[in-house]
C-alpha cells in the first residue's frame, strides 16, 4: 500500500530551452494492450487513486495514427505553418505546447526526453500505448476482446493485468485490485514510498 505523501506546492519546471534540452529520465510505465482491452479505464482509475493519495501523476497518450492536434485556421496553427519550431498556447486554465514529431522514427525516446522537462514534477507518468518502446510495459488483457495476449509474442512485457484466467510466463496482476495495481506500477517506475 502506498502511504500518503505530504502535500507540497511545487512549481512546474521552467520551459526555457525545453525543445533543445534533454530532461532526466521519466518515471514512466507504458500500459499496452489490444483495442478495447480497458487501458484507458485502468489508467483513469490508477490516476484517481494515486492523486487521492497526494501523488502527482502525468499521463501521455501515444498513438500510431497521424492526428492534427492543433486546430487548422487558428493562430497557433498558422504559427506552425509559418515555420515556428514549437508553438505554445496559454489560457487561464490550460497550457499546451506543439512541436513536430518525426513520424517515421520508430524509436520515440527523443520525444519522451522532451516531455521529461514538462513532467519532471510528476511522481509517475503512465503512457497509454507505444508497445514498441524499450521502456517498461504492462499489458492489459481481456479474454472477451483478444484470444492471445501480446506477451505471448513479446516476453519483454513485464506483467499482465487481467481478471481472466491466463497462462503466461510473467506475473499476473488482478485488474479488480486497483490499489495493488497502482502500487506495483508506482514501484516499477522507481517511485519511492513516502
Amino acid at each position: 500500500m502506498i502511504e500518503r505523501r505530504r502535500s507540497a506546492v511545487t512549481s512546474w519546471p521552467i520551459l526555457h530551452g525545453l525543445l533543445g534540452r534533454k530532461g532526466t529520465s521519466l518515471k514512466r510505465v507504458h500500459i499496452v494492450g489490444r483495442k478495447n482491452s480497458g487501458k484507458t479505464t485502468l489508467i483513469v482509475e490508477v490516476v484517481k487513486h494515486l492523486t487521492s493519495m497526494g501523488y502527482r501523476v502525468g499521463t501521455v497518450k501515444h498513438t500510431h495514427h497521424r492526428h492534427e492536434l492543433d486546430t487548422p485556421g487558428k493562430d497557433s496553427f498558422q504559427h506552425r505553418q509559418a515555420g515556428a519550431a514549437a508553438v505554445g498556447i496559454l489560457s487561464p486554465g490550460m497550457a499546451a505546447i506543439f512541436w513536430p514529431s518525426d513520424a517515421d522514427q520508430p524509436d520515440q525516446s527523443d520525444q519522451y526526453d522532451r516531455l521529461s522537462a514538462l513532467l519532471a514534477d510528476c511522481d509517475l507518468v503512465l503512457v497509454e500505448g507505444d508497445s514498441g518502446t524499450g521502456a517498461d510495459r504492462i499489458e492489459v488483457w481481456r479474454a472477451a476482446t483478444s484470444t492471445k495476449p501480446m506477451v505471448s509474442d513479446d516476453p519483454s512485457i513485464r506483467a499482465v493485468i487481467t481478471d481472466d484466467a491466463i497462462q503466461v510466463s510473467v506475473p499476473v496482476w488482478q485488474r479488480s485490485d486497483v490499489v495493488a495495481v497502482a502500487t506495483r506500477l508506482f514501484e516499477l517506475a522507481g517511485g519511492k514510498r513516502a
